[in-house]
């Protein structure tokens, strides 16, 4: 019998119009994209290799970003259980390598008066809770790992049209009385003499919590640490078919098929259709565009005042989000293209510079040494999902941050790592864990992925109502 083992794959290019929402799949051994983080994270430490025989384990955990190694590290170092983390490409290949760097007290895309709104204050209190303990699962494990050069000091939330002062004011109240932060309301003056010289502010939130981060150099030291206990990490094996027989989950990939008791799936805004069927359609991925400058002179410093290094919104609901990193360039990134095919088009990273540019004029012109794109994974209802949306089954997952899953993937791991390791929390009756993700019942028609075009057509009108509505109305 010929038991030559399948070679790795040679690494595959980076593909620039990658889009989850109509890709049969998500890649095998796909380089990186070219991120800043990439660039300066140095050599990723080593991993298991792609899988190369059939493998039993007890967990398998599909995904290497934030989420699946904050799960795998937690799953050996809480419960004493040694998973096998499969990744389609490279390790933190996605939504982990491309993100701003930017630690919040959030999760999803409500705000915290919209979880009164929606759950009621005694709900929206202990969610608040949950949160704020996140946020501090987030905070242990930045401490531990200080090679990702986090930036602390909070969040600065800045109104880009004087109109939307009183969101802010109104949100600062509720954050303070009822939720009982620290939040300031800052004047246009308090804005560009203390944290910095943003020529869109009309004024800003300032929240307490919030620490900036390399998050590559983040994610290597998740990856370390979870080895460190006897986690297995095996890139370039994507997850081609998933069956499940007595019990046991059949995971096949292209070296082997691997056999578990138990499967988390955290694969983020890369979650393709026809991996599980619990995940299909069940998140709408949005591409966001990043950038990062040249370091800044003195004269540009001075200029733009960059007095803070706090991580940095404005009130666009398609948003800026930018902050100065440790080597003196500024990092800023929004929105980007509909679909994967359209993405390289310039005009999307044109509206990036155009704002940088906007917010500081004193950089025009300035050089663009890194520039990418990347996909975020936004529930139906902007809130996210750790559960298990079958009882009967042990398959689970965590998804859904809608762009705030730096930080809060940290304890979204953790407590898949209990969901998996069957624990039980008062936190679980929460809405983030005791429902799954789902669709409102308008969307039914449009779940499949023949239906994809149409559910971006709703994207591009909505997008074409935000602009007019943040920039002209």
């Amino acid at each position: 019998m010929d038991m030559t083992l399948p070679a790795a794959p040679a690494r595959a290019p980076y593909d620039p119009r990658y889009d989850p929402l109509v890709a049969r799949n998500p890649g095998h051994g796909t380089d990186y994209a070219p991120t800043y983080w990439v660039a300066t994270a140095g050599a990723p430490p080593a991993d298991d290799g792609p899988v190369q025989r059939d493998i039993d384990t007890d967990v398998v955990i599909v995904g290497s970003g934030f989420t699946g190694l904050a799960a795998a590290l937690f799953l050996a170092r809480e419960h004493g259980i040694r998973a096998t983390v499969l990744e389609a490409n490279r390790t933190a290949w996605g939504c982990t390598s491309r993100n701003g760097g930017q630690g919040q007290n959030a999760s999803g895309r409500l705000y915290r008066s919209q979880w009164i709104a929606r759950w009621g204050k005694e709900t929206a209190l202990k969610l608040d809770a949950e949160i704020r303990s996140g946020f501090e699962t987030f905070k242990s494990l930045v401490a531990e790992f200080p090679e990702c050069e986090p930036q602390p000091g909070g969040h600065l939330y800045i109104a880009h049209r004087e109109k939307k002062m009183p969101f802010l004011r109104n949100e600062a109240q509720v954050m303070r009385s009822v939720f009982g932060y620290d939040t300031q309301i800052l004047s246009p003056a308090e804005v560009q003499q203390r944290y910095v010289n943003d020529a869109e502010s009309f004024g800003a939130l300032h929240e307490p919590d919030g620490i900036g981060v390399h998050p590559l150099k983040l994610a290597f030291g998740y990856l370390r640490a979870a080895r460190a206990l006897g986690v297995k990490v095996h890139p370039a094996s994507p997850v081609i078919g998933l069956e499940t027989r007595n019990g046991m989950h059949h995971l096949r990939t292209p070296g082997g098929t691997v056999r578990a008791r138990a499967v988390g799936f955290a694969t983020g805004g890369y979650t393709s259709n026809g991996l599980h069927k619990s995940l299909d359609s069940k998140i709408m991925p949005i591409l966001s565009n990043s950038l990062v400058t040249r370091p800044l002179t003195a004269a540009e410093l001075d200029a733009t005042n960059f007095r803070t290094t706090e991580v940095i919104t404005d009130t666009r609901t398609l948003r800026f989000y930018y902050r100065k990193l440790p080597d003196n360039r500024v990092q800023i990134g929004s929105r980007s293209s509909i679909t994967g095919a359209d993405a390289p088009n310039p005009k999307h990273m044109a509206v990036l510079v155009n704002g940088l540019h906007r917010k500081f004029p004193a950089l025009k012109g300035i050089d663009i040494d890194y520039s990418w794109w990347g996909w975020v994974d936004v529930s139906h209802d902007m809130m996210p999902r750790i559960t298990q949306p079958d009882a009967k089954a042990s398959v689970f997952y965590a998804l859904g941050y809608g762009g705030n899953g730096v930080s809060f993937s940290a304890h979204a791991g953790r407590r898949l790592a209990q969901r998996i390791a069957g624990k039980t929390d008062r936190a679980f009756a929460l809405p983030i864990y005791a429902s799954p993700l789902e669709y409102p019942n308008v969307f039914n028609a449009v779940r499949s992925r023949a239906f994809a075009p149409l559910r971006r057509f709703g994207q591009q009108f909505l997008y074409r109502w935000y602009h007019l509505r943040d920039e002209v109305l």
